[in-house]
Formats: C-alpha cells, sequence, structure tokens
C-alpha cells in the first residue's frame, strides 16, 4: 500500500506525471505548484501535486494558455487532491473561451479557400488578415507586411 503522506521527489513526480524535471520547476516558478524542502534542502511535492500537474497537462493540450490555468488553480483550496467537483468548475471557466477559439479556427477553415496566398499584397478586402478592409485607414499597399518588417529591425 502507497503511504499518501510521504512527499515525492522532483524527479518520482516527473516520472510519474510524464513531464521532465524541468518542466515541474517550471510549473513551479510560474506558481502552478509548490513543493517544500525537507531537512537535506531538497524539493518534495505532496502527492495532491500529481493531480494538478494532470489537470495543466490537460488544459495546456486544449489551448488553455498557462496564466488561465494558474487564475484557476489559484481558486482552488490548497494542499488537497483536487476533485471531479474542482474539475467540473475549472473547465467550466474555460468553456467560452475555446468555444470562442473553435469558433475562430471553423470561421479561418471556412475562408481560408478565398485566400491566394500572397499575403494580401494584391487584395483590398481579405477576409483573413483584413476583413472588411479596415486596414485602408493605415495607408496604401501591404501594411501588415511593411508594419512587420519594421518591428523586426527595431
Amino acid at each position: 500500500m502507497i503511504d499518501v503522506s510521504v512527499a515525492l521527489s522532483v524527479g518520482q513526480l516527473a516520472r510519474r506525471c510524464g513531464v521532465t524535471v524541468a518542466t515541474v520547476h517550471f510549473y513551479e516558478a510560474k506558481g502552478l505548484i509548490q513543493g517544500q524542502r525537507n531537512a537535506g534542502n531538497q524539493r518534495r511535492y505532496p502527492r495532491d501535486t500529481l493531480r494538478r500537474i494532470a489537470i495543466i497537462k490537460i488544459a495546456k493540450r486544449a489551448g488553455v494558455p498557462l496564466s488561465a490555468i494558474k487564475d484557476a488553480l489559484d481558486g482552488l483550496p490548497p494542499g488537497r487532491a483536487l476533485t471531479a467537483r474542482d474539475w467540473a468548475h475549472l473547465s467550466s471557466q474555460w468553456r467560452d473561451m475555446l468555444t470562442e477559439r473553435i469558433d475562430s479556427l471553423t470561421r479561418l477553415r471556412d475562408q481560408i479557400d478565398g485566400c491566394i496566398g500572397c499575403g494580401c499584397l494584391s487584395m483590398d478586402d481579405c477576409p483573413l488578415r483584413n476583413p472588411g478592409d479596415h486596414l485602408r485607414e493605415q495607408g496604401e499597399g501591404a501594411v501588415l507586411l511593411e508594419q512587420s518588417s519594421l518591428q523586426a529591425l527595431e
């Protein structure tokens, strides 16, 4: 039987979660997880960190930014394993953002056939990069391309 009171080393945590040690350190630096030092000054992580990292991985795979993941995790009680109810709360926070992203990608997919692959150099009204020709107010020609070139030089 596993003693759930025994904390995990960074290597154990990384192996159990299928991430690198560097990833564990990165998540801790970003405030997504928390560890503590033992008497030998080694990092140790409570077992509830396993579930937190699983949630981080799922959310990242869905395209949720780390800042949104952190905000959501910060709203949960620390020091205990996350529950199904916690997951329902987290996923509901991300649902609208994911729906908006899906809708945006669907529009892109449906409009991409109208693109002639020129970077909008020869079109006044590109539904992908310049819907409604809103860039005409900034000047003529390849405004986006020119802005990108200037920013690259800075």
